[in-house]
């Protein structure tokens, strides 16, 4: 800490500090008396005493030091009053704030059909949920400086985690879904619905943040919901939100093959993230997804510039008790030389 960290709010108010002189030099002295009327609305007898003393007969040649004294404490009273008023401040240290990047919600689908385990994760056969935790919980990690949100959705999309800063609990929020929480179809219309209804809220609150974005992941098609997921795209492209949307799922095999069993909606993805100026992209392992996320943060890259806040502890009480004290030391004073 330094006399750097010592500031006035107001430093222009020590331009009042002549203005006691000026009124001294430049209006007429003050009647010689104090007449009291008994209909005066106020009447401070030190006041009255303080004008008087100079011209009282009371006063001699040895009173004439107290006189000074008590001049100097009125000026010392009125310097304390213009800092007062100049609102002195002690700076701390620069703290870095979070930058006003973008508005992010992640869209993660948790139907029955992501408990299919196609997924591996360091030689270990796991679900797709399990495998979309660990890598866009790393990409949450990442997204320093935006406002980052959580959209759940199987047969009913909800909001798990409003847009915030706080990118851990956004993150333990997500490792703590359950497949099969809000049911086992899926209703993609729905969950890019309620992104629409929190993202434009929020940007018509702050017009001029970067535009928010949508990365909705699902590993099938609209099943369930009252909105389709066309009309859906159509009011995100209006309300000007970009939607990637990731398809995730290893390709059938087998019987599954041979059936064309393949119950992710690859063109109806592809068209809600070109419908808003997105991308569509397909995660058939753990390594694809990884690649995704990775080049999501680079289309559309977190800002790099920050703000910085210094606390200031106000400081006015202190001087401002102090003439107070004063105040009342002078008039007891110039009460005591009257009499």
């Amino acid at each position: 800490m330094t006399l750097t960290n010592f500031i006035f709010a107001h430093s222009w108010v020590f331009i009042a500090l002549p203005l006691p002189a000026l009124v001294y030099w430049l209006l007429p002295p003050p009647p010689p008396t104090v007449i009291v009327n008994e209909n005066d609305a106020l009447y401070l007898p030190a006041y009255a005493a303080l004008l008087n003393q100079n011209e009282s007969a009371d006063y001699d040649s040895s009173s004439l030091p107290k006189r000074r004294w008590l001049f100097a404490l009125a000026i010392i009273i009125w310097c304390l009053l213009i800092i007062t008023a100049a609102r002195p401040q002690w700076l701390g240290e620069p703290i870095a704030l979070p930058v006003s990047g973008r508005d992010l919600l992640l869209a993660v689908d948790i139907s029955g059909s992501m408990s299919e385990e196609d997924m591996v994760i360091s030689n270990r056969v796991v679900d797709r949920l399990t495998a979309v935790k660990a890598v866009a919980g790393d990409f949450i990690e990442r997204r320093i400086g935006d406002r980052v949100g959580l959209i759940l959705f199987g047969q009913q999309a909800y909001l798990q985690a409003p847009l915030t800063f706080d990118r851990k609990t956004v993150r333990t929020l997500l490792f703590e879904a359950a497949i099969g929480l809000a049911g086992r179809e899926t209703a993609v219309g729905d969950s890019i619905g309620l992104a629409v209804k929190r993202l434009r809220t929020r940007a018509a609150m702050n017009p001029d943040q970067l535009p928010p974005v949508l990365i909705l992941l699902t590993d099938g098609a609209n099943t369930a919901g009252v909105i389709a997921p066309q009309k859906a795209a159509e009011l995100a492209a209006a309300a000007k939100i970009r939607i990637y949307t990731i398809g995730i799922g290893a390709e059938p095999r087998g019987f599954g093959l041979l059936l064309g069993n393949n119950p992710l909606d690859e063109e109806t993805l592809t068209s809600i993230a070109n419908l808003t100026g997105g991308r569509y992209f397909r995660a058939r392992d753990v390594q694809e997804l990884q690649r995704i996320y990775a080049l999501l943060d680079q289309i559309e890259p977190v800002a790099s510039d920050q703000t910085h806040w210094r606390p200031f502890k106000e400081l006015f009480a202190w001087p401002l008790a102090l003439a107070l004290l004063l105040s009342i030391v002078l008039t007891r004073l110039v009460m005591l030389n009257k009499t």
